[in-house]
């Protein structure tokens, strides 16, 4: 809606100055950083259903307020409330769907929230070519308000039940979930596993970040849990959904490719959600290492190469039209298919859930504040350094993350939490010995 917003068509009668167009764009990240921590506390504290109820309400007070005002302070607050939206997203549903599944398919649930995020993604830059305005802005309400009702049905993670001393309720919600009686076995052997995992968290340090620095395992697997976040982050993709038109443009010069921005939207849409789509069938099968590794080392070069079309162009080299638009949607796929649904997977996989919230909270903190500066710096920046020197960048980046998963990083596919602590162990002690 942005070039709507800022035509002559405006449906606020008087165009939005680039100024108020950017601060739409960032603040959404800049409430992330404060929204992140307080859904952490929310879902420890209330539960991750009441948790995941009030992110809807948010939601829907966001398109209320759009549909009830245009006014530039609506239309920013609306999307500070975004920001919020964005936080229990990312904070809350990782961990709620951590928490409900069985470990054979947690990966492929986990990858769900990217599936669907890409989905919406597409979903409105089709509306947005062929519905009005407000026609969109009471579609997107109606989204969060049917989620709103429809999650009263569901049940709470039966994590959180055994936290608050419910553990028949616990049973009852586990045995629903994995559709046995409560007297199964296994419905009582997943049970103890969450009572130990528990028992294990009330004799650490109560100080959830110092517990987690003193305790050497706990932190290797912060570290882990920020690279991957990071990387994910600093790959290239923020910028380069914020830079495709341009390339695109580019890329259309002296040739018979010429797409409109919104048809540019809908190809790099389509990408995204084919990625996501191929992350939710095969993680559970190849696993997160080997998506992981094998997405960054890919993006990698599609970044590089991409930076080196730059340079070839500015020096006058004879460069094709179609690289650009390949690398592009290479990056844009690999990003959609490893780097944003693994990395959101394992944080969630590789700790207890004492621990979990206030992690995620943290990482998805940091990445908030990546994308905030991003999307404020990033074309000064290249006008004043060059594109080229930026993708080179992000591209080393994404060559330096692959060397870091194969070497670091542990397999989760299927492995229960004790078993990957006693793997980041094991790899940890081999390192001090050979360094000693």
């Amino acid at each position: 809606m942005t070039l709507l917003l800022q035509s002559k068509d405006s449906p606020r009668g008087v165009p939005l100055t680039d100024t108020e167009v950017s601060w739409m764009a960032a603040v959404a990240y800049l409430t992330c950083i404060p929204g992140n921590f307080l859904m952490a506390f929310f879902g420890d504290t209330f539960g991750r259903k009441v948790t995941l109820i009030f992110i809807s309400a948010t939601g829907a007070a966001s398109w209320i307020l759009l549909l009830s005002s245009m006014e530039v302070w609506s239309l920013i607050l609306a999307r500070a409330l975004v920001g919020i939206n964005m936080s229990g997203c990312y904070v809350t549903c990782p961990i709620y769907t951590k928490e409900i599944s069985d470990d054979s398919i947690r990966g492929a649930l986990g990858c769900l929230i990217i599936l669907f995020h890409t989905t919406g993604n597409l979903f409105l830059y089709i509306a947005g070519d062929f519905l009005s305005y407000r026609t969109i802005l009471w579609v997107c309400l109606a989204i969060p308000t049917f989620h709103l009702i429809l999650f009263m049905m569901m049940p709470e993670t039966p994590s959180y039940l055994v936290k608050r001393g419910k553990t028949a309720a616990a049973m009852r919600v586990l045995a629903w979930l994995r559709c046995k009686k409560e007297d199964d076995i296994t419905i009582k052997n997943e049970l103890d596993v969450i009572k130990k995992e528990q028992e294990k968290d009330k004799e650490a340090n109560h100080f959830l970040i110092k517990g987690i620095v003193k305790d050497k395992i706990l932190f290797k697997a912060f570290h882990i849990a920020m690279m991957v976040t990071l990387a994910r982050e600093v790959c290239g993709a923020v910028p380069v959904l914020n830079f495709a038109a341009e390339i695109f443009s580019l890329a259309s010069n002296n040739s018979s490719i010429l797409l409109s921005p919104n048809q540019q939207a809908m190809v790099l849409g389509a990408v995204q959600v084919t990625g996501s789509m191929l992350a939710s069938l095969v993680v559970d099968k190849v696993g997160r290492k080997v998506l992981l590794s094998v997405t960054s080392l890919i993006s990698g070069l599609s970044m590089c190469t991409l930076a080196s079309w730059f340079v070839a162009r500015d020096y006058g080299a004879n460069t094709p039209n179609w690289v650009p638009v390949m690398t592009l949607c290479l990056c844009i796929f690999c990003d959609s298919c490893g780097l944003q649904p693994i990395s959101v997977v394992i944080a969630g996989e590789i700790f207890s859930f004492k621990h979990r919230g206030t992690v995620m909270a943290v990482t998805m903190s940091t990445a908030s504040l990546a994308d905030f500066l991003q999307l404020l710096f990033f074309k000064p920046l290249t006008n004043s350094i060059g594109i080229h020197v930026a993708f080179y960048f992000f591209g080393i980046i994404c060559l330096l993350m692959a060397l870091y998963v194969v070497i670091v990083i542990p397999e989760t596919k299927g492995r229960s939490l004790e078993h990957i602590y006693r793997t980041i162990y094991n790899r940890k002690r081999i390192v001090n010995e050979s360094s000693n």
